[in-house]
């Protein structure tokens, strides 16, 4: 990951690590460099191109994806197909260029799934 969208994302996690302490944000650690050999290991262990940047566990059982990016970056093609897979099984995806983008997706996505849940 490039230093600027490694630094926007950080930012993104801290912030809603401190706002939302009860649920969960994670990282999916797909880019840097390897090896040849590591890089076919955690392939059969899983790894998948294309999975988002991050993974927010939502309410009743859904997840949201983020896929960070700056300004000027556009998603790879293994980037799109699992947008579209995680799309047709009823999860939410978005790209983020900002931190504002990031938290009114957060806020979006949370404040629906409470108005659902009542």
């Amino acid at each position: 990951m490039k230093q600027e969208e490694s630094t926007l994302q950080t930012s993104c996690v801290k912030w809603f690590r401190l706002q939302y302490p009860n649920l969960v944000i994670y990282a999916v650690p797909n880019g840097g460099s390897r090896n040849v050999r590591e890089a076919q290991r955690l392939k059969s262990e899983g790894v998948l191109a294309g999975v988002a940047d991050l993974v927010v566990l939502l309410p009743q059982g859904k997840s949201l994806y983020i896929e960070m990016k700056v300004k000027g970056n556009k998603q790879t093609l293994n980037q799109k197909e699992f947008q579209q897979k995680a799309e047709v099984l009823g999860h939410k995806y978005y790209v983020c260029y900002s931190f504002e983008d990031f938290e009114k997706v957060v806020k979006q996505e949370l404040t629906r799934k409470n108005n659902t849940n009542n």
